[in-house]
């Protein structure tokens, strides 16, 4: 049993987004330092992050790959420390190594933006680790190219059934069910309107039977469509997108403003639930 017990409904959880990088779209920099990323994730933690999700490696359009010993000293000490405070802590990496050093560190989430197509040992490490969750995004490439890679037919067809053949090969390796959620990858080889299509049609990625993470927080489709330039003025935007998956019973969303989304869900659990 994971540590989000099953139930007939369960409230949209909200995953606080924290970097630890100095490149990454929305706050590069800002809790690229240890002290400065542990005055965010006590933030995040008082305004009731219910995961806290901890990344050392930027996965914006056009980034380039850190080494692995970069990484680990980036994500591992702030995972330590934010395991002692009592938070829920996910690591945002799509390195085999890097995962099995921050489930020893504490962290119980395992949130690999390419699904384990990036690292062929990553399925044997979750499957190593059954009482780990293992979010698997919908991913064809790494940053540099991925954008090239937009190219669908009907979008929310191809991406269910890509996922549905990375379940297939994730099960193959050993992973229980039971561990794994979906992730749509809103942004990730997908334009403008990609990202639309698949907001609009979750419940066909849904009949898939996993639980879905989704993440538009501040991406750049958002302000195009409200014309904000700066990541931090598309938060409303944001906002309006987590009440809609809410709604629906998404079983998270990623975000950079914890508190706001954490009162939209509550609104919606008392208007519907």
């Amino acid at each position: 049993m994971s540590e989000f017990e099953s139930r007939e409904h369960q409230r949209t959880l909200v995953m606080g987004i924290l970097n630890v990088t100095p490149d990454s779209f929305a706050d590069g920099g800002e809790h690229f330092e240890f002290s400065d990323a542990m005055k965010h994730g006590r933030l995040l933690i008082e305004e009731g992050a219910d995961i806290i999700d901890v990344g050392g490696e930027s996965t914006r359009p056009g980034a380039d790959r850190i080494s692995i010993d970069d990484e680990l000293d980036r994500v591992i000490p702030v995972i330590t420390e934010l395991r002692e405070l009592g938070a829920v802590v996910s690591v945002d990496t799509m390195r085999s190594e890097v995962a099995k050093a921050a489930i020893g560190a504490g962290a119980t989430i395992v949130n690999d933006v390419s699904g384990g197509l990036a690292d062929p040992l990553m399925a044997k490490v979750i499957a190593g680790s059954p009482q780990i969750q293992y979010i698997a995004m919908h991913w064809r490439g790494h940053s540099k190219q991925m954008q090239e890679l937009a190219s669908y037919e009907d979008v929310v067809r191809e991406v269910k059934d890509e996922l549905d053949d990375r379940v297939t090969e994730l099960l193959k390796a050993g992973i229980n069910p039971e561990q794994i959620i979906l992730d749509p990858g809103i942004g990730f080889a997908k334009n403008p309107e990609h990202n639309w299509a698949l907001l609009r049609g979750l419940e066909r990625l849904q009949l898939l039977g996993y639980p879905l993470l989704v993440g538009v927080s501040r991406k750049r489709f958002l302000g195009e469509l409200i014309g904000a330039d700066h990541p931090k003025d598309r938060d409303h935007a944001t906002l309006a997108i987590t009440s809609d998956l809410a709604r629906r019973e998404v079983w998270g969303v990623r975000t950079h403003a914890v508190k706001p989304h954490r009162d939209a869900i509550e609104v919606i659990e008392e208007l519907y639930y």
